[in-house]
This record gives C-alpha cells, structure tokens and sequence, in this order.
C-alpha cells in the first residue's frame, strides 16, 4: 500500500504542493495519507479529489493566494487576552477555517475517497494522536493548532494542539496502518538562517521547527529498511521563515524541481534517503 506522509511546517507547506505535482505527474498515487499541521491542510485537500497534475495546481493557487495576515489575522484583542492569560492563544484560527469550509468535500474523516489521517498532540500528556474518524474539519483544526498562536481544540473530550510536537513527519504512523511503500513529503530540515526571525509569531514557528526535526532524522533510520521510504527532499537551505507565506510560488517550483529530480532516477529510494539523511546531518546542529 502507497502512503503519503505530509509534514507540517505552516508556509513552507507550500513545498510539498510542488512535491505532490511531481508525484502526480509520475503516475504515483496514494491509497493512504497521513498528515500533520500543514501537512494534514494538504491532506485534507488531495483525499477527496483525483491524483492529476491539475489538482496539485488547484492545490498551487490556493497557497499562492494565501497571505500571511490571512493565516495570522491580528487582532490586538485576542492578543491581549492571550498574554494576560485569559485565553491560550494569539490569534484567531478564522482564516484556517474558512479556507477548509471553502474547499471541503467531505465532513467526516472516514468518508475522504482515499483513507485520511492526521496527527494532533494530548495539551495533557503530549502524546500524539491519530485522528481518523469523526469530524473533519476539527480534526484538521487541531493538527494545526499552533501552540499559543491559535487555539486549542476540544475533541473527544480532549485539548488538542499541532500534532507537530509530538510527531511532525508521522512516518510511524503510516507504518503502523499498513504502509508498504511510503512517500515523505518534508518542508525542511532546520537551516541556518541570516538573520533572527522577526516578531513572536516567526520566533515561535522556527523553534517548533527546530525541534522537531530530530524525530524525523531518528525515524528515517528506523524504518528505511522495513519499507520502501522515498524521502522526497525539499529545499534547503529554504531562505524563508514559517510564518511568510509570501514566497509560496518558489516554494512550490522548487519542491517541485527537486521532487522531480528524484523521481527520475531509477531506484527513488536509493536516491532520496541517503540525500535526505545528509541534509538532516548538515543541520544537525
């Protein structure tokens, strides 16, 4: 079975919308995917439509038309109620939801044409959880819900946020619902930037990021041998914070580009894991 695996990385999910042009283009579907933040946004969006070229362009002019006031509406209210601690957020989810309410096609998770997961994280125990039946609209919410930039959501009677703490890149997960061939769509490896980021929300984007890499690099180690892993690599360094969604169109052309540069070769596998792990070596530090 074909698995897609969608990381999260807020607007460097653009990245994997080149990614999945590519896939599209060589023939390459999947039969399940499994999603995280924007990866689980993605997800959400391919599950239900056919595997073209076309609804990866779709995909493309969505994130192309998406700013970065529109992700992170300000509202120096919410703001305010969040720093005195009346509320557990920064910013309101009201432009994440109304792109899902405009681009949905389907309201449970068990009825997306092809299996549908995604990956949020217990506020309680910080365990992950797989979110794959009921509502689908909150189970995308809470896999993107940045922590203290939007908020929780309450689901199945738990507080829920990004599924990116626990697991960014659930590679585990696709394994474990019975994956053989599994495709990494990653949006990065943390790379040294030129400068700091700028502002809470960049701040706070990049040192998620940070940290969840190295379950990602752990977890490639420990399942490229137990089933055919085709890491796709996304650009990097990427040159561009999480929290721009400015540079959406060079993200998609080069995920897309490099996608494509793997793709090609003969033996995927072979190619894009060892590339993959030295660029997660590279940064390691």
């Amino acid at each position: 079975m074909i698995a897609f695996v969608l990381a999260g990385g807020a607007s460097l999910g653009a990245i994997e919308v080149g990614m999945l042009k590519a896939l599209y283009e060589h023939k390459i579907a999947p039969e399940l995917i499994v999603g995280t933040s924007a990866g689980a946004v993605n997800g959400a969006y391919i599950a239900s439509r056919p595997p073209t070229p076309e609804t990866a362009d779709s995909l493309a002019e969505l994130w192309r038309s998406t700013s970065t006031s529109a992700a992170f509406p300000r509202n120096p209210v919410t703001a305010f109620l969040g720093l005195i601690g009346k509320r557990d957020y920064l910013v309101p989810n009201s432009g994440l939801k109304k792109l899902l309410e405009a681009n949905a096609q389907f309201k449970r998770m068990e009825d997306a044409a092809i299996p549908f997961h995604v990956i949020a994280t217990d506020v309680l125990t910080g365990q992950e959880r797989l979110l794959s039946t009921g509502d689908a609209e909150s189970a995308v919410l809470a896999s993107a819900a940045i922590p203290g930039i939007y908020p929780s959501i309450e689901r199945e009677g738990l507080d829920l946020v990004d599924g990116g703490v626990a697991d960014n890149t659930p590679i585990s997960q696709a394994v474990q619902l019975g994956a053989t061939t599994v495709y990494v769509l990653p949006t990065g490896a943390p790379c040294k930037l030129s400068k700091p980021p700028s502002g809470a929300v960049a701040m706070l984007v990049h040192a998620i990021a940070l940290l969840v890499n190295e379950r990602l690099a752990r977890d490639i180690e420990r399942y490229q041998d137990r089933v055919k892993l085709i890491v796709l690599p996304p650009p990097c360094p990427a040159g561009v914070l999480a929290s721009d969604f400015s540079h959406a169109a060079e993200l998609i052309d080069e995920g897309y580009k490099l996608a494509a540069e793997v793709l090609d070769q003969p033996d995927p596998a072979a190619f894009g894991n060892p590339r993959a792990l030295a660029r997660l070596t590279a940064h390691a530090h």
